[in-house]
C-alpha cells in the first residue's frame, strides 16, 4: 500500500512574524483612527444641529407681508436675543406659525400712524426706505398708541396688505415671545444679504436705528 505524503509544514523566521505583527499593528491603527474621525464628524455634525436649533434658527419666507424685501422661499438665518433695536426684523410665533415683521417701537414709546401710512414714534416721523407703499392698512388702533412694556410693535413692509400690530386682534409682541432676530439671508445664493446685525457673540456689534 502506498503511503500518503505528508504536507510539509513552513514554519515561518522571526523576521516574517516581526512583519506580520507590525502590518497587524499598523491595520488596527488604521481602524481605530477611522473610527475616531467618524466618531468626531458625527459629534460635530450632531453639536452644529443643536447650535443651529437652539441658538441660529434657519426661517423660510412663505408669505408675501415682507415684499419687496423679502420674498417667498426666501431663507433667513436668525439668532436668539432679548435685545432688540427700532428696525430690526424680529421672528415670533402667530398662531402656531413662524412670522417676521419689522420694530417699529418699543416697549414704552408712543407710536401715531396718519391717513397715510406714515409712522411717528415719540414725535419723530421714521424715515422707512424698506417699505415700497404706505397705507393705514388693517388698523384698528386708536392713536397716540404706547407700547406695553418689554413688547415690540411690529409692522410688515408690505403695509397695505400686512395683518400686524396695528389690528387690535393682532397686537404688540412680547419679547420673551420671540425667536430671534434676522442678521442673514442665505437663499438665493444671489440674494446673498447680511443685514448688519450680528450678534455680539460672533464678533458683531448692536444696531442703532433711527
Amino acid at each position: 500500500m502506498a503511503r500518503s505524503r505528508q504536507k510539509k509544514i513552513t514554519i515561518p523566521s522571526l523576521e516574517e512574524i516581526q512583519q506580520e505583527m507590525t502590518r497587524e499593528q499598523s491595520r488596527g491603527r488604521y481602524h481605530q483612527a477611522l473610527k475616531g474621525t467618524l466618531g468626531t464628524i458625527v459629534v460635530v455634525a450632531a453639536l452644529a444641529v443643536l447650535v443651529a436649533a437652539l441658538l441660529l434658527p434657519v426661517l423660510r419666507i412663505t408669505g408675501t407681508s415682507m415684499q419687496p424685501g423679502f420674498q417667498p422661499g426666501d431663507i433667513l438665518v436668525a439668532y436668539r436675543t432679548n435685545t432688540y433695536e427700532r428696525g430690526d426684523v424680529v421672528s415670533f410665533y402667530y398662531n402656531n406659525k413662524l412670522i417676521i415683521k419689522r420694530v417699529i417701537a418699543l416697549g414704552g414709546e408712543t407710536v401715531e400712524i396718519d391717513e397715510e401710512g406714515r409712522v411717528t414714534v415719540d414725535g419723530r416721523a421714521l424715515t422707512e426706505s424698506y417699505v415700497d407703499e404706505f397705507a393705514l392698512g388693517l388698523c384698528d388702533l386708536e392713536f397716540p398708541f404706547t407700547v406695553p412694556q418689554d413688547s415690540l410693535f411690529v409692522l410688515g413692509d408690505n403695509r397695505p396688505l400686512s395683518v400686524d400690530s396695528r389690528s387690535t386682534d393682532y397686537g404688540c409682541v412680547n419679547i420673551e415671545e420671540t425667536v430671534g432676530k434676522v442678521f442673514l439671508r442665505v437663499w438665493p445664493l444671489n440674494q446673498f444679504t447680511y443685514f448688519g446685525a450680528l450678534p455680539a457673540w460672533l464678533g458683531g456689534r448692536t444696531n442703532v436705528n433711527p
